[in-house]
């Protein structure tokens, strides 16, 4: 019983009340690397991409017809008239991104909250936070949720490079760290502007640096800053088709549609690159791919990579044996991730019973929201998120959420979660009794203390509430 409940609140997105106890749970667990569906039923009605970048061309495109008109404006009447139409425009354009990026926070914990797979839905938020984007913005609160459901869930379960390279070439990404504006010094465009001394266009070194200290190698990874800048110059040329400004977006073909990946060879930097020690060839697209591919086989891509497996699923020290395997793993099957999954289901350090890891706001309002049964996630809850300070896709830093008990488990964050108990107890309006419920969900690891402080309650609400704020509870 005891893994079976550590299988499902450690490995898992929490449990349900009605969990198979039948189930041998690393069999479970191992069983969800291969049924995993990257796209489930509730990802049909994903907001489509195509249409979310046509709407931000369009909206770009007529915010320069504004600025033209008001320049041509005569008086201060009509430029009062033009203003106030900008700024009518400018909210409604704004309400209707947040409202994509609503329905894909709403699919994400739909997800989250139905898949017979919780184990893999784990794993796609980690992935996620590694390579972490900010819903900021016109562009990014649209795009921020497609570049997990688009390149980081087709290859969870595959090649650490392949979810690499994916990564790096979605439009999310380019645009979140600058890269489709990124232009060579010396390739065509690079070259106009320098005889025009634009100092505004040139090498934008921002996903390279990201690339190489969060993504592959690591912040202490062995990297120099020439390094750094090798990398910019061989990704010049990557960029987003249809919503880039500058002199870019006249480079794309009549056939490219806003929102793909395009390499415009008008951008890049010619010649040969050399890479932590590794010469290039020139060779446009290929050039990049290249050297993403080596990054992601460095040993120390692999021991970073290993180290938040590790503290993820065994606590915020990582055990130094548990990452040495995970290490191993990593550069034996050439980046495998289930491989390293399966690692974690038979590493004894994962499976000890006292808890290894405090919840953050999003693992805890989930596994709050299975517990009582939820099918779907309640719009408040993206609010309460936001006080509890994890909105989804929204770190603020391409670093993502801390994945540390300190992080979360301040004096402040406590009382907050004491006072969203309350609420979410309140959606339940006293049909769950906690007693019953307790045990459900964790078994023999449900402490005397937890039981009698939850049947001391003066109503199903508070036993409730006082349940959701348990030690068991908070953490997993």
């Amino acid at each position: 019983m005891t893994r079976l409940v550590i299988a499902q609140n450690r490995f898992g997105l929490g449990a349900t009340a009605n969990y198979d106890r039948s189930i041998d749970p690393a069999a479970w667990l191992r069983r969800q690397i291969d049924s995993f569906d990257p796209a489930p039923p509730e990802t049909a009605n994903l907001p489509d991409r195509a249409i979310l970048a046509n709407e931000l061309a369009d909206y770009f495109a007529s915010r320069g017809r504004n600025r033209q008109r008001r320049g041509a404006d005569d008086g201060e009447n009509a430029n009062a008239s033009t203003n106030d139409a900008a700024r009518m425009a400018r909210r409604s354009f704004g309400r209707a991104g947040r409202q994509h990026y609503l329905n894909m926070v709403d699919t994400r914990a739909r997800i989250a909250l139905s898949s017979p797979a919780p184990f893999a839905e784990r794993l796609v938020h980690f992935w996620a936070n590694h390579f972490a984007v900010s819903a900021d913005g016109f562009a990014l609160v649209r795009l921020a949720g497609l570049l997990e459901f688009e390149a980081i869930r087709p290859h969870v379960m595959g090649r650490f490079a392949d979810m690499l390279v994916a990564v790096e070439q979605h439009p999310t990404m380019l645009l979140y760290l600058n890269q489709a504006r990124s232009i060579g010094p010396n390739s065509t465009l690079g070259a106009r502007g320098n005889r025009r001394q634009d100092r505004q266009r040139g090498l934008n070194e921002n996903l390279a640096r990201e690339v190489m200290e969060l993504h592959t190698l690591g912040v202490n990874g062995g990297y120099s800053q020439a390094d750094v800048t090798e990398l910019a110059r061989a990704l010049t040329g990557w960029t987003v088709a249809g919503l880039t400004r500058g002199p870019a977006r006249r480079i794309f073909p009549a056939s490219a549609q806003p929102g793909d990946f395009h390499f415009a060879p008008q951008l890049h930097e010619p010649g040969a690159r050399t890479v932590l020690g590794e010469r290039y060839a020139a060779g446009g697209i290929g050039q990049a791919q290249s050297i993403l591919q080596d990054l992601a086989r460095q040993p120390a891509t692999a021991r970073h990579l290993a180290t938040k497996l590790a503290r993820h699923f065994a606590g915020d020290e990582p055990p130094v044996s548990l990452v040495d395997r995970l290490a191993d793993a990593y550069r034996d099957t050439d980046g495998d991730l289930p491989t390293l999954y399966r690692v974690l289901i038979d590493a004894p350090e994962c499976w000890i019973e006292a808890p290894v890891k405090f919840k953050t706001p999003w693992e805890w309002v989930i596994s709050s929201f299975r517990a009582l049964g939820a099918r779907r996630f309640d719009r408040r809850m993206n609010a309460i998120l936001r006080q509890l300070g994890q909105p989804v896709w929204a770190p603020g830093s391409p670093a993502g959420y801390d994945d540390i008990a300190a992080s979360w488990s301040g004096s402040s964050a406590l009382t907050s979660r004491v006072e969203f108990a309350q609420r979410i107890a309140d959606i339940s309006r006293d049909n769950v009794d906690a007693r019953q419920l307790a045990p459900r969900l964790f078994g023999d690891l449900l402490s005397e203390r937890t039981a009698r402080t939850i049947a001391s309650a003066e109503s199903a609400g508070q036993g409730l509430a006082l349940l959701l704020v348990s030690p068991e509870f908070l953490r997993r």
